[in-house]
């Protein structure tokens, strides 16, 4: 597999913020409302606007218990189930997200498609695990900030489910990560980690959504502002595997952010 690339070489961080971002974002939005879309659904973009879309499956996993559903849930702009019920079977969510590539100013449209599968359902029944890896392009492994065993866990996971594809992106996420103060998960563990695997590890936070002016609706932009960082990660890495991948790019990148 090739080495991540350096933070912000591929996809410009900040574009999304930009007046020019906020458009292409009004496609995924109805009224600041995240717009919810199916397997054949897709955002509907005006005629004078040329953009290509990226399609990938991400699978997530991780202990029960960490926050598989509750990421996918905020990646997605929905509401954050407030009592944990393990995910009974596959459940799949598509989240799109629009990003600037920084070599070519060129805008693309990211598709992911996220599996998410509870685990005791993978222990049970041997075809779950088989089918969330075929034709995956990333793994995402979960471990929450306050359940040390989830981070110890990592380790295996990795072997367990990654070691036979190497040409697969990976990236580490700490859920829970509001809760720092109470974490069993110290910052030299991470460290230690990071330089053990080589792979990119990011933070998530368990707190619920900000909401619009009537306290119910979950507040669709600032909802994308708290989940930039993990999109335009993915897109990142899985943009740039491909280009590795089709000759475009060396497996070792040297690229530092323009």
């Amino acid at each position: 597999m090739a080495r991540p690339p350096v933070h912000g070489s591929v996809i410009v961080t900040d574009w999304h913020e930009t007046v020019e971002g906020k458009e292409y974002l009004a496609c995924i939005l109805r009224k600041n409302r995240r717009r919810e879309f199916g397997l054949l659904e897709r955002p509907v973009l005006p005629p004078s606007v040329a953009i290509d879309t990226a399609s990938y499956k991400i699978f997530v996993s991780g202990k029960s218990g960490v926050g598989k559903t509750a990421l996918v849930a905020k990646l997605a702009g929905l509401e954050v189930p407030v009592v944990h019920h393990e995910t009974t079977g596959i459940q799949t969510t598509v989240v799109f997200w629009p990003a600037k590539l920084r070599a070519s100013d060129r805008v693309v449209m990211f598709r992911f498609e996220f599996w998410d599968c509870g685990e005791s359902a993978l222990k049970k029944f041997d075809h779950m695990l088989p089918a969330c890896k075929e034709n995956a392009d990333a793994f995402l492994f979960l471990f929450s900030f306050t359940d040390r065993a989830s981070f110890e866990d990592l380790p295996g996971q990795l072997t367990r489910i990654a070691s036979e594809a190497p040409g697969v992106v990976k990236i580490v996420i700490g859920s829970k990560f509001d809760q720092y103060m109470h974490t069993d998960v110290p910052e030299r563990d991470l460290t230690a980690f990071r330089q053990a695997w080589e792979l990119p590890l990011l933070r998530v936070k368990s707190v619920p959504g900000r909401r619009l002016a009537d306290g119910r609706t979950l507040d669709g932009r600032a909802g994308l502002a708290d989940t930039a960082h993990v999109l335009n990660s993915l897109a990142e890495q899985l943009w740039h595997q491909d280009q590795v991948a089709a000759g475009l790019l060396p497996s070792s990148p040297e690229n530092t952010p323009g």
